[in-house]
């Protein structure tokens, strides 16, 4: 009997070792010669990968390590690319007796990196959401094989069918408007269940780095949208997650090791086979005692007296069960991940990433993954969400602070302060100190705390917050808004459907500030495209607008323009940029009263001039005497 067991034991080793390699897939997909750092990272997907030693011959192309992952389905190969040529390669993947031989394709670039352009504060932003903007495929809404969901645009929380081929039927509209960059939600595959009327339309919750959502379209027609937004002199930004991935990404099936994810220890219990419909989580897994949530509080990162549970609930901590946290701190997570943002800049030429939840991620990992941006794409740009309405928090974010003991290297850092203060100041009277107009003043008056404001990117409003209008039309607090978020000193971001004055509150649902733009999906009663299918007033903002933004284009002004401002004075506030002799006052009645602005006061900034002219009407603006000034009116004079 027991000779029976040995001999079948010898024969299952003999046929482990010589039982077919399979190789089931390689990220990435391809790479490119000629980077800088030259170090490429494979991480091969496969079974029963211990043991493996991988091997190739090629000229130019070293094997410099082989890491066998604790999970056997995983493999992560490292290969020095320094003196490699563009071409087909053929790596050798050998366990025991067996050879497996998989080719893999290293591509020239098109461009030196130093030629990839990112935006600046010349352009403006225009946020959208695909599910959510114009519909030009039909054909993509169901596909086959991937999680159960519904498309129904009768519902705010689920799939409504947008994709690229509608955003790419109406690159005219864009220009016609006079934005210069467009930033989408994220596109990247997000094949998560439909779970208690609720889906991922909005992109965050990533399970294929490499793949663009096939609801959205295929790889190929994100760089065919990428390239003719550019022959129209679009700028196309990406939005990426590094803080956490979705549910359904390979990895959660069986992890790479158990610290490829944060605080994972709460999966390990109770799990079984198939999804809870209602929480989307695999049937039997509930949130226990080990399940960390992260506290949503950024300001552990950056508080000198923080409690480590604190910093640990923050960082750690998973943003929402079916997300699961990534773990930076591992050397081959943060390395897979600068890979893949590499991977898109290259693939389909990108002009800039916005970061998303980017202080919840590791502090010193993401400074890593910027200072290789950086050093490879110097004029590239990337934007970090960080959302804390103090300048303080944000400009400790920004590259080379001297507020912070770790060099972020991040360029752009987001505006929650004038977000938050001028969506007080619409709702109140500015007074003599502290209320409406001066709020935006006292934000602006803390630009001592940037390194470069010029970098800083402001906004009234996005997917995560209420719509500026609410569920009201005050188009002349709309005006006031835009027309300081597109003359001050930095980069604006718009998002879509305020040009026609769509509105909407989160306290309705998030789908109500995330509403279908009017015309863009079959059997919409009227379309908001064109000037016959907008109603009189949205024409009429919509106009008001574009011409604000076409005046705004190229610029040197606003672009480059040394900015002055002046405390709000009898409900009147002033800001003024110069540049090389130009000026240009931006004038805002903050009360719901005439008003009458002293020009006496602003003479530093008036100097000589005796007339001006008012950039929206093209009239000429007598200097020499008092400008009245109607009930929250919004003047912008050229000098």
């Amino acid at each position: 009997m027991k000779k029976s067991i040995f001999i079948m034991f010898l024969l299952c080793q003999a046929f482990a070792t010589n039982a077919q390699i399979q190789i089931n897939r390689i990220d990435p997909t391809n790479w490119f010669v000629g980077m800088k750092d030259a170090s490429l990272q494979l991480m091969v997907y496969g079974n029963d990968l211990h043991g493996t030693q991988v091997t190739t011959h090629d000229a130019g192309v070293q094997i410099d390590s082989v890491v066998q992952m604790p999970n056997a389905h995983y493999l992560l190969a490292y290969l020095n690319l320094k003196d490699a040529k563009p071409g087909t390669i053929t790596l050798s993947f050998t366990k025991g007796k067996k050879t497996k031989k998989v080719k893999y394709e290293l591509k020239q670039r098109e461009m030196s990196g130093d030629k990839r352009m990112g935006f600046t504060n010349a352009d403006v932003l225009y946020m959208l959401m695909p599910d959510r903007f114009a519909n030009g495929d039909t054909k993509n809404d169901q596909i086959k094989g991937m999680n159960k969901y519904v498309c129904d645009r009768t519902k705010p929380s689920l799939r409504h069918g947008g994709d690229l081929e509608g955003i790419r039927k109406h690159l005219d509209y864009f220009t016609n408007l006079g934005v210069t960059a467009l930033w989408f939600t994220p596109v990247l595959e997000n094949n998560s269940p439909d779970t208690n009327g609720f889906s991922t339309y909005h992109g965050y919750a990533t399970t294929d780095y490499y793949k663009v959502d096939p609801r959205f379209g295929t790889n190929e027609e994100y760089r065919q949208l990428i390239d003719e937004a550019h022959r129209k002199g679009l700028k196309v930004v990406m939005d990426m997650i590094f803080n956490h991935c979705g549910f359904e990404h390979p990895w959660l099936k069986e992890l790479p090791s158990d610290d490829w994810l944060n605080e994972p220890e709460w999966l390990k219990e109770g799990t079984g086979s198939g999804r809870d419909e209602k929480t989307g989580m695999p049937n039997g897994t509930k949130t226990n005692s080990k399940y960390l949530q992260t506290s949503y509080k950024l300001t552990p990162v950056l508080d000198p007296y923080a409690s480590k549970i604190d910093l640990k609930e923050t960082v750690d901590g998973w943003f929402v069960p079916s997300m699961p946290d990534l773990n930076q701190r591992n050397p081959h997570v943060i390395k897979y991940l600068i890979q893949n943002s590499i991977w898109w800049i290259e693939t389909a030429g990108i002009n800039g990433i916005r970061m998303d939840t980017y202080p919840y991620a590791d502090r010193k990992a993401m400074a890593l993954w910027m200072k290789t941006l950086n050093e490879e794409y110097p004029n590239f740009n990337v934007v970090g969400e960080t959302w804390n309405t103090e300048p303080a928090f944000t400009a400790a974010w920004q590259k080379d602070s001297k507020l912070s003991d770790i060099n972020s290297n991040l360029k752009t850092v987001m505006d929650f302060s004038f977000f938050e203060k001028i969506n007080k100041a619409k709702n109140e009277e500015t007074d003599g100190w502290w209320d409406g107009l001066n709020r935006v003043y006292n934000s602006l008056a803390e630009d001592y705390l940037y390194e470069n404001p010029r970098d800083v990117m402001a906004f009234i409003e996005n997917h995560d917050t209420d719509r500026f209008l609410g569920h009201g039309q005050d188009v002349a607090a709309l005006k006031q808004a835009l027309a300081l978020l597109l003359t001050m000193n930095r980069i604006p971001q718009l998002y879509y459907g305020t040009e026609v004055l769509l509105n909407g509150t989160k306290e309705k649902s998030d789908g109500d500030v995330r509403q279908d733009f009017p015309g863009g999906f079959p059997g919409d009663a009227h379309t908001a495209f064109t000037a016959e299918g907008r109603s009189k007033a949205q024409n009429e903002m919509f106009n008001w607008l574009s011409k604000l933004l076409h005046w705004r284009q190229g610029n040197e002004v606003i672009a480059q323009g040394k900015q002055i401002q002046f405390i709000p004075h009898q409900g009147v506030y002033v800001l003024a940029r110069q540049y090389q002799g130009k000026t240009v006052l931006t004038i805002l009645n903050g009360t719901s009263k005439e008003a009458r602005m002293d020009v006496k006061r602003y003479a530093e900034v008036i100097g000589q001039h005796k007339t001006g002219v008012e950039v929206q009407t093209g009239k000429a603006i007598d200097l020499t005497a008092d400008i009245q000034l109607e009930p929250r009116q919004t003047m912008i004079i050229e000098l």
